[in-house]
């Protein structure tokens, strides 16, 4: 499983740094929704799903986190430390978030709307649509 981190171009002087992201250049997709994670309470996993069609970058803008991406077939956990690293989530991984510092901000940039129906909640349905894609 390639797990694809992007490291994106701070820019900084004595007044502090400043990262600027766009879309179809920075991130490789148009961005249609932003959200963001904070006050994660210790011991708390997020994501627990998968997407049929939507594609993710995950920044952690402040503190840490780490990410376990699983494919189906093998599972990778990937720390998010510095501001200016973004993990790329393809649409057919399982995802879950973890291991939260108590200042973490998780901020999320997707390449679709919000659509209940293109959420994969249930691990066994996640795995029957992975091979599905294999199949085709």
């Amino acid at each position: 499983m390639q797990v694809v981190k992007y490291v994106f171009q701070p820019h900084g002087d004595d007044r502090g740094q400043l990262v600027a992201l766009e879309e179809n250049k920075d991130i490789p997709f148009k961005i249609k929704r932003v959200y963001y994670m904070y006050d994660t309470g210790e011991g708390v996993t997020r994501g627990h799903h998968a997407h049929k069609h939507l594609e993710q970058i995950l920044i952690c803008i402040h503190g840490r986190c780490k990410i376990r991406l699983n494919n189906g077939h093998e599972t990778k956990v990937v720390p998010l430390e510095k501001p200016y690293e973004g993990l790329y989530v393809a649409n057919n991984m399982w995802r879950e978030m973890f291991d939260f510092s108590p200042d973490a901000v998780l901020m999320v940039l997707a390449s679709e709307l919000y659509d209940e129906s293109d959420y994969i909640r249930n691990y066994d349905d996640f795995l029957k649509f992975v091979k599905q894609q294999e199949d085709k």
